[in-house]
């Protein structure tokens, strides 16, 4: 594997596709592979999980049989699963899909995972202290304020950009720090010209922002339609919907309903709503990496045309 590996040389090409949920990325991806023998690796921070399946829009048989995918259903729900981690794994199936021949495509909305695996950027994956992040933990769920003033004292940069809320990468930030001596601004500072790959990064994104809003209603229909309820009752009652799992969207305001704290209809609400804040927050992150090519399409285009388009770039940045 190539982690760490600099800009000497020529690095390996991939292609990612990036945007908010709900734009299309997938049915892109799946495209594209089909047609440039490709394989397909996920960069989303939920479908990793083995049972959250509705809820976090995983690809369905059909696109699992035309193509291969790679980083879905890799880990239990109850798992701790890092960043770093992360670009460790998909690193691996990166470098055998280059092995075997094939055109590796990322594809996915968590922008933390995409720019670990392409920068080589993820955080420093020792062995976790349990009781350090139990305390951590402890800190958070008493006051989430008091946590984040921690952070702010030993790393302002990292504070700024983690929100009070954001248990989880908190925790990981300061946790970095008290092991390493090093706080995460400053490692991403130094690593952010080592690159593993060269990506080509193709963002795709509705014109109309009332359009994706749309899609993304939409898609919230369709999983209820699909059985959401029933795939969270279940998750629930097995007792494995807990920690990071429970936080994500779709699943948390589940499972307010099922405590009885909303009705159905304010739950499903509730989740379009988080679901078109998260897609801002999506756009905002990709929106500030000046590598990516933008196809911004109207009602009227065809995944045909989209893929057409994107071909014509990948060919001029020599992918294809």
């Amino acid at each position: 594997m190539m982690e760490g590996r600099d800009l000497v040389g020529e690095l390996p090409k991939i292609v990612c596709i990036v945007g908010p949920t709900a734009s299309g990325k997938s049915a892109l991806a799946v495209d594209l592979a089909v047609r440039f023998s490709g394989e397909i690796v996920s960069a989303d921070s939920m479908q990793i999980y083995r049972g959250m399946d509705i809820g976090t829009a995983k690809p369905d048989a059909e696109e699992m049989k035309k193509v291969p995918h790679h980083m879905i259903d890799i880990a239990d729900i109850g798992d701790e699963y890092s960043v770093a981690r992360f670009a460790k794994d998909a690193a691996k199936a990166v470098d055998g899909i280059i092995n075997r021949g094939a055109l590796p495509i990322v594809v996915g909305g968590t922008g933390l995972y995409i720019d670990a695996l392409v920068r080589g950027s993820g955080f420093a994956a020792g062995k976790r202290d349990p009781k350090l992040v139990t305390e951590l933990e402890k800190i958070f769920d008493e006051s989430p304020e008091k946590l984040h003033k921690m952070l702010e004292e030993i790393d302002p940069k990292s504070a700024m950009k983690i929100g009070i809320n954001d248990k989880k990468r908190l925790i990981r930030a300061i946790e970095v720090y008290r092991e390493t001596g090093v706080t995460i601004s400053e490692h991403n500072k130094k690593t952010k010209d080592m690159r593993r790959y060269d990506a080509c990064i193709i963002g795709i994104c509705p014109k109309e922002r009332s359009e994706l809003y749309s899609r993304i209603n939409g898609r919230v229909d369709r999983m209820m339609r699909d059985g959401l309820e029933k795939e969270v009752k279940e998750l629930y009652n097995s007792g494995l919907l807990k920690g990071t799992a429970a936080q994500a969207i779709g699943y948390k305001e589940m499972l307010k309903y099922i405590s009885g704290d909303m009705t159905l209809e304010q739950a499903v609400e509730d989740i379009k709503l988080k679901s078109r804040r998260y897609a801002k927050r999506q756009l905002t992150w990709f929106r500030k990496n000046t590598d990516i090519f933008w196809i911004e399409y109207g009602k009227e285009d065809t995944i045909d045309r989209i893929s057409l388009i994107s071909s014509e770039y990948l060919n001029k940045c020599g992918i294809i």
